[in-house]
């Protein structure tokens, strides 16, 4: 049986940036940007949906990427969230978004009445702005059937 201090250093190695491992050599970081058949190159803006009622992945998830500007939206996308909860193809793998206001609306209503769970939002829209057109622009929902959160992830 281990020690809970033997559990702290693995626990500390193992959520340590890259190269800052004090309990061993460095952890590699996952190369998302590679071409190979295994990781093809994702989409500039993706997404995560997490359920936090349940503790995992929305699976399934209907999503729609809009561009907003002041004669309306376009359409730029439409996808579903994988088993992990995520959504990498929404644009064409290695073309830059342009800057601008776009919208991801999530079709939480839809992925409640599935579950069979009476959920209050029948959709969630997030306007995000893009400034700089070679960043990566990640916005997870985190949803339950009444409520939700989002921020900028990485």
């Amino acid at each position: 049986m281990q020690s809970a201090e033997a559990d702290f250093v693995f626990l500390e190695a193992r959520f340590q940036p890259p190269g800052r491992s004090r309990a061993g050599p460095a952890i590699p970081s996952a190369d998302l940007t590679s071409t190979s058949p295994a990781r093809p190159t994702m989409s500039a803006i993706t997404t995560h949906v997490l359920d936090t009622s349940r503790g995992r992945p929305a699976q399934n998830v209907g999503i729609v990427l809009e561009r907003v500007d002041a004669n309306g939206a376009a359409i730029l996308a439409r996808g579903a969230t994988d088993d992990d909860g995520r959504l990498r193809t929404l644009l064409p793998a290695g073309e830059p978004p342009q800057p601008g206001t776009y919208r991801l609306t999530f079709a939480t209503g839809a992925y409640f009445a599935a579950l069979g769970v009476q959920a209050f939002y029948p959709e969630v829209a997030i306007l995000f702005e893009v400034r700089a057109a070679d960043e990566h622009y990640h916005v997870p929902l985190l949803l339950n059937p009444f409520g939700y959160s989002t921020y900028r992830g990485s």
